[in-house]
């Protein structure tokens, strides 16, 4: 591990500026998906919520098929890296393709029209996502450095939901031809997103070496089921993510019906996905100097359940005091999600250390996977909310019913997740002097064979 040149900061921000593409297609889902098929594609809201779900669970399947397909390459480039180029083109392709749902088509026809897009889209995804999460676990095994390849990645990905609300959020508001808004932004937005994930390629490196260069798949199988670690991040994260993106597919309902201006929506996300990132990328290097990742974990999720639940309890008519309990919901929601990329990292050398194999691509694949499970279940819950309760998409106002099913998704469900997310982690085994003493066990091992 000393023998390896340290990171510049051309390899951290060319690695960050990475998640940076991904998110032009993710983020575009994130936060603008649901309201396109219910008000612009014109797809109820229950069948939107389903197909939201169904394809979503696909896509967390599909991981486990990318990961267990880049365990297995070689090449010259290197085992990840080049995936973001392969893959790359497909993925930006196909993100402007699911915002392009025909308008003469019929119900039904639009309806296969968004399964058959969304689900390619998944498809493209894991076969970038994959690669891209397992390169930080190959580039460096200083924790410090860990930690700032994850900082940075979680920084400029929430810079670019940032980003995105505030380009899209006004044309979305003033725009007489939607369809035409989200067909120009996302092409430009894919041809952006090329050009980082080539920047991303050229400035990253591939320098910790395997002991056996293919595993096989009975092998990787077991070295994932006595990954204890793991297994816990993975149902932490599930549980974190589902109340994340119910928040996400609630913001921009939750500022025009029960907010009562559709305008808040960039400031709902600044404050989400910006600046709780700026005070938890100052905070955490801090915070796990000093307590360490899990309880620097515990601690931020803690405060984002709070958080949540104030957004919940508090009277829509009480502007200031909801944006005061959103502040504290971001803050608290960031720190775990920043921390959580450094903890998935060091289960990669747990599992070495467990069976002798080191296996980055199902490591993260199966990690992806239960993220996915909860971007599904966070994804669509909203959906059924609104559903239940009564929502009429494009009317001026909605019912009581509607507004309390909108608030509860913006506040109640993220609310329980980050709770439950926060207890899981109590159990979590792996502590930093643990990994520490890991890692030097795991290079006196190679140094012996």
């Amino acid at each position: 591990m000393n023998k390896i040149a340290p990171l510049t900061w051309r390899n951290i921000l060319g690695y960050a500026v990475g998640d940076v593409a991904n998110n032009f297609a993710f983020a575009m889902g994130a936060l603008f998906l649901l309201n396109y098929y219910t008000d612009v594609a014109g797809i109820t809201a229950v069948a939107a919520g389903t197909m939201l779900l169904v394809v979503r669970v696909f896509d967390a399947f599909m991981d486990i098929i990318a990961g267990r397909v880049v365990d297995r390459t070689s090449s010259r480039w290197g085992r990840f890296r080049p995936f973001l180029i392969w893959a790359a083109v497909p993925l930006m392709v196909i993100s402007v393709l699911v915002f392009s749902v025909p308008a003469g088509w019929s119900a039904d026809g639009k309806l296969i029209y968004a399964y058959v897009t969304y689900a390619a889209l998944g498809v493209a995804y894991s076969f970038v996502n994959i690669p891209y999460g397992s390169l930080a676990t190959v580039m460096t095994q200083v924790p410090a450095e860990r930690a700032k390849l994850a900082a940075w990645r979680t920084m400029l990905a929430s810079a670019t939901f940032a980003f995105l609300a505030l380009v899209l959020g006004p044309k979305i508001r003033g725009a007489h031809d939607l369809q035409a808004t989200f067909t120009i932004y996302t092409s430009g937005f894919a041809v952006l997103g090329l050009a980082l994930y080539f920047t991303c390629f050229r400035n990253t490196r591939e320098v910790v070496a395997r002991t056996t260069e293919r595993v096989a798949l009975a092998d990787s199988l077991r070295t994932l089921r006595c990954n204890t670690p793991l297994l816990l991040l993975c149902l932490c994260s599930l549980c974190m993510l589902a109340g994340y993106f119910a928040m996400n597919a609630s913001a921009l309902f939750f500022a025009r019906y029960v907010l009562g201006d559709a305008g808040l929506f960039i400031p709902i996300v600044l404050i989400n996905v910006l600046g709780g990132t700026v005070v938890a990328a100052s905070a955490i290097p801090y915070l796990v100097a000093r307590i360490g990742k899990k309880a620097t974990f515990v601690s931020g999720a803690t405060l984002a359940a709070i958080g949540f639940l104030l957004v919940f309890l508090t009277p829509a008519t009480n502007v200031p005091l909801m944006f005061a309990a959103l502040v504290i919901a971001a803050i608290g929601a960031m720190v775990p999600m920043t921390a959580v990329w450094a903890l998935e990292a060091d289960t990669v050398e747990y599992g070495e250390w467990a069976t002798g194999l080191r296996i980055e691509g199902m490591t993260y694949a199966f990690f992806s996977f239960t993220r996915k499970c909860g971007q599904a279940i966070g994804g669509s819950v909203p959906a059924y909310l609104l559903a239940a309760s009564g929502y009429l998409p494009n009317v001026t106002a909605q019912s009581e019913s509607a507004r309390w099913g909108i608030q509860a998704g913006m506040g109640l469900v993220p609310a329980a997740g980050f709770a439950l997310a926060a207890l899981l982690m109590a159990f979590y085994p792996l502590t930093d002097r643990r990994f520490g003493e890991m890692v030097r066990e795991i290079a006196a091992r190679r140094t012996t064979a």
